[in-house]
């Protein structure tokens, strides 16, 4: 399988790998690809088997290889105004349009068009492929994915770049994050005698408007060490999504919402869970105090470390010598970098397009980021033959 960049991609893209559905077809894809070029991979199955991460070793069992660190899933199509078939690879105006092509199958697709490249040179370090699931839906695919890795004789690597779009700048931190869905259960009443029944739309409310309260805390205090270089600089709380109630005339039994926190490296993530628990306890006292009935249930739905930047972290140094950048970036959003790098491995994010296009309508990679990326990986082989 003598395939291009531009023709894996074309494959990849083809693979409607949207979160809610499988991503099998794809990972099989891979898989044969690296057989043919005689490279036996690992898949690593999710519990219900219907999903896959997917592992290489290229090149000798060594330590001190590089991972190319990608995901499988992209973001849904539906309700969007796309101008072509988001899972055909449609060429316009020097770009690639298609689900994926940024956020992030360019980048998966010039890490395996680097596969027999690199078959064809005296690598004396290994190059290595990691592909995840489910990264657009919490993570939860890379976790078990990186621990098998490292505890199946995959050679330990010295270095993991994430492919994530980054314009082919060398990015060095990011934001961590987690998230709960959470259910709050009231006592429906007619409303003119709300004083006896809990309304959960209301309550709610309350926890939205600590949210509000807790980012303008943030905004006002003094930046830490590790987050003045991100923008903003300071952890922030989001609620994206709420429903509930009933009628206008009576106190709302449900209401669901998320609520997301994106945490500047340094802070500790157990610390804002419990302020948000605690705040959550408080608030459910107050509610049962009028009816007994009443709750509120918080199910955290997602988890990941941030990218905190290294000092002579190998990772920064390889990236920065192959793309001559050597200005500082971190990013707000968060990646599987963290992942990576809270399990010791020296961890840089640094891809092919713009970030701004990912999850929207029409997602494109230029041709000119692409090409830069081929450059790139052309650039990786070479270093891993010294």
């Amino acid at each position: 399988m003598e395939l291009t960049a531009r023709q894996l991609l074309e494959r990849l893209v083809a693979f409607p790998t949207v979160s809610d559905q499988s991503n099998l077809e794809l990972v099989n894809f891979v898989e044969t690809y690296l057989q043919s070029h005689e490279i036996t991979p690992t898949k690593v199955m999710n519990p219900e088997g219907d999903k896959a991460a997917l592992y290489a070793n290229i090149g000798p069992e060594t330590a001190g290889g590089v991972v190319l660190s990608g995901h499988t899933d992209v973001v849904p199509v539906k309700r969007q105004d796309w101008r072509s078939d988001p899972f055909t690879l449609t060429e316009r105006d020097g770009r690639l349009y298609g689900r994926g092509t940024c956020d992030m199958k360019g980048s998966d697709a010039l890490a395996l068009a680097a596969v027999p490249l690199a078959l064809r040179k005296p690598l004396k370090r290994p190059l290595q492929i990691a592909l995840s699931y489910d990264e657009e839906t919490g993570m939860t695919g890379a976790p078990p994915m990186i621990d098998h890795m490292l505890s199946h004789g995959l050679p330990r690597p010295g270095a993991v770049i994430v492919g994530e779009p980054s314009m082919m700048k060398v990015v060095t931190g990011h934001k961590g994050g987690f998230g709960y869905q959470v259910h709050v259960r009231g006592h429906e009443v007619h409303s003119s005698m709300m004083h006896e029944g809990v309304s959960a739309v209301m309550m709610a409310g309350e926890l939205v408007s600590w949210a509000n309260r807790m980012n303008r805390q943030c905004a006002q205090a003094t930046p830490g060490a590790l987050a003045g270089d991100f923008v903003p600089p300071y952890t922030t709380i989001h609620v994206g999504t709420i429903s509930g109630g009933t009628a206008h005339n009576i106190t709302a039994r449900d209401c669901r919402f998320e609520i997301d926190f994106r945490v500047v490296p340094g802070e500790d993530h157990s610390e804002w869970q419990q302020k948000f628990l605690g705040e959550v306890a408080a608030l459910q006292r107050q509610m049962q105090a009028i009816h007994p009935d009443a709750r509120i249930t918080a199910d955290q739905d997602f988890g990941v470390a941030g990218l905190a930047p290294e000092t002579q972290g190998e990772a920064e140094k390889l990236a920065r010598r192959l793309t001559g950048d050597n200005a500082t970036h971190v990013v707000s959003y968060a990646t599987e970098g963290g992942l990576f790098q809270e399990r010791g491995l020296s961890t840089v994010i640094c891809g092919p397009g713009d970030i701004a296009q990912a999850h929207q309508p029409d997602e494109f990679m230029s041709l000119d980021q692409f090409q830069k990326g081929e450059i790139f990986m052309e650039r990786l082989v070479e270093t891993l033959c010294v």
